[in-house]
This record gives C-alpha cells, structure tokens and sequence, in this order.
C-alpha cells in the first residue's frame, strides 16, 4: 500500500505566492534604487517612462517640440553618425539617443553641464548645447569603440577614448583641419589621464586636455597607416594584446 504524504503540498501551495510577492517588491525597490541613483541609465532604459517621445526608432526628444526641432535632430544624428561611419567603415553599435531642447529636460533624465554624455555603451544623451554633429559624433564614437573592444573596453586609457573621439568627430576646437600636415593644437609633452575619475578632474581644470589626448591620437593614427590602425588595434586588443602598450609604440 503506497503512503500518502499530507500537508506538505498544501503548505507549498500556500507559501508560493508569498514568495511570488516578495520578488515583487524587491523588485519595485530595485528599480526605485536606480530611479533614484542613476536617473541616467533609468531614462536611457525607458525613454517613455521619462515622457521623451520618439523621433524615429530609438531617437527620442523631449515633448512638444516643433516639426523644425525635430528636423534638426534628425539631421544632426545623421550628420554624426555619417562620421562614425566613414572612420569604422560602418557601425556595429546601434545606441538608444535621448536629446533635450531644454535644461530641464536634460537635468530631469539624469544630466549634468556636459554637452553630451554615452550611457553604458548602449546609450547616449545630448543636452540642449550638444545638439550638433560635432558632439554627437563624439559620444557616438565611445559608443562604437567599446561595442567593438567587448569586454576588453576596461582596460582602454581614458585619453587614448577621449582622443580617439576627438578625432572621429573631427572637433575643430581641438584639432586643426585636415588639410594641415600636422593636425596637432597642442603638442605639450607629459603624461595624460588614465582612468575616468582622473580625466573628468583633468578636463575640469583644464578642457584643453582634449587637445592634447587628440594630438597624441592623431599622431599615432597617422603614424600606422591611419583609421584602419585602429580596426587593427581592436582586434590585437580582443585578442589579447596589451593596449597601453599598443598606443605607446
């Protein structure tokens, strides 16, 4: 004669939902967390949640503005990315972009006074000074970078991605045009930022730091054979190399 179990399947029964409901709140807190911590990430995530409204796929902007506004961006981030891609010979990285008319806007979804800023490699933000090729171009290019490095994105020196999008945006207020032999504004020796903590208190002090981390990239392009050295320094990266070595050499 088989026994039969009793109680312990009702008990199970009963104890699911309760459990059901703790996930839940966990992860309502989880999410109030990072509402709270990381406005950025939260708003990149959920664009809608922020009340920005889409543009086109994954283009947003801030509510209410005109048919002209919304033009504008429109060809801004196709201005940008057309620079992007003639220096990566096309884009892998396909980020979500929330742009903002307005300072409140900018201030609600997480910015700060940059005119720009990648979120998480997966996104980017453009405030209501960084509508424009230039700035887009640049925030587009860390973008793309860290897309192609992978996991090996960490191990990237701050002025070697900061340069390096100086570079691809082709900032004028760091470089000279590229009708210039030497496209350097300014060469001053000396070592440069490493991680980002380092960056932000150098460009805080001094925005020229751009300048410099520019000049050091465009001579290292320029010194192996131009946008395709940096194709052959990710795949020397992800396979193994060492970069701070590969960019001092």
């Amino acid at each position: 004669m088989r026994a039969v179990k009793t109680g312990a399947p009702g008990r199970r029964r009963r104890r699911w939902p309760w459990a059901l409901a703790g996930v839940v709140v966990l992860l309502l807190v989880a999410g109030a967390v990072l509402v709270r911590a990381y406005p950025s990430v939260a708003a990149t995530t959920c664009p809608r949640c922020y009340g920005m409204v889409p543009v086109r796929d994954r283009l947003y902007v801030e509510p209410g503005r005109s048919d002209a506004d919304r033009q504008r961006l429109v060809d801004v981030y196709d201005a940008a990315t057309r620079r992007v891609d003639d220096f990566y010979r096309g884009r892998r990285s396909d980020p979500t972009v929330l742009a903002c008319f307005t300072p409140g806007c900018y201030e609600r979804i997480g910015g700060g006074g940059e005119r720009g800023v990648a979120i998480l490699d997966q996104a980017l933000m453009l405030s209501p000074r960084g509508i424009d090729p230039v700035i887009a171009a640049h925030e587009l290019s860390h973008v793309e970078f860290h897309v192609r490095l992978g996991a090996r994105a960490g191990d990237v020196p701050q002025w070697f991605d900061e340069g390096l999008a100086v570079l691809v945006a082709d900032d004028r207020r760091y470089l000279l045009p590229p009708t210039e032999p030497d496209r350097c504004r300014d060469a001053s020796p000396g070592p440069l930022p490493e991680t980002l903590d380092a960056w932000l208190r150098a460009a805080g002090a001094d925005e020229q730091v751009y300048a410099r981390a520019a000049c050091r990239v465009h001579r290292w392009v320029d010194g192996h054979g131009g946008p395709r050295a940096v194709l052959d320094l990710i795949d020397r990266v992800r396979a193994g190399d060492d970069i701070a070595t590969l960019v001092t050499d």
